[in-house]
């Protein structure tokens, strides 16, 4: 797994300044998929696209084939995948939830309803301001129901900063450059737990 996170390092030294942050947070989700958790993963435009993005590395083969080795035709054609669900993903429950109560509190909903009953689930929270009202309240939920979360933020303090259980600062300010920093480094998480759990 360092060897992983050592390249991202080689090709973005610029997140060297976050090394030991992108670790634990890799440790957070590799405990909770070893004790039976999923990850649950919200943001907000393009952070919602990249929460999306990232379920799609877990739960399918991203660099490796995770072929299951089956008899049954079915399972034959199945990769192994890591459980993880993009809260932004359910338009209905998005737009009925924001319609009959409120909006920045759809995330936290979700979050208690998967995970009240689950304490090894993880949240993965991305936003470049690290203020996103849903966002901060899907963590203050987590912290409630007594789960992990793992922040995505810019390099300002944020109430994400100050209330996640880790938290990986990128090291610039303005919102485009930080999604441009985004996906490397959640493409390096992704790709250091398929190793550990598929490699």
């Amino acid at each position: 797994m360092t060897t992983i996170l050592e390249s991202l390092i080689e090709r973005f030294p610029v997140l060297a300044c976050c090394k030991d942050d992108i670790f634990n947070s890799f440790k957070l989700i590799e405990r909770c998929y070893e004790n039976g958790g999923k990850l649950l993963v919200c943001g907000n435009g393009g952070s919602a696209a990249d929460a999306d993005h990232i379920v799609g590395e877990l739960m399918k083969g991203f660099l490796l084939p995770r072929k299951i080795e089956a008899q049954n035709e079915i399972l034959s054609h199945l990769q192994g995948g890591l459980p993880a669900i993009s809260l932004c993903a359910h338009s209905g429950l998005i737009t009925a939830f924001s319609n009959d109560c409120d909006f920045e509190y759809i995330f936290a909903q979700q979050v208690y309803a998967y995970s009240l009953n689950n304490k090894n689930d993880v949240l993965l929270a991305l936003s470049t301001s690290g203020n996103s009202v849903n966002v901060v309240k899907a963590v203050q939920t987590a912290n409630e129901i007594g789960i992990n979360s793992v922040a995505v933020t810019g390099k300002n303090d944020s109430k994400l900063s100050q209330t996640a259980t880790a938290c990986v600062k990128l090291p610039e300010t303005e919102t485009y450059k930080i999604q441009e920093l985004t996906l490397p480094v959640y493409h390096c998480l992704c790709a250091m737990l398929e190793k550990r759990f598929f490699g």
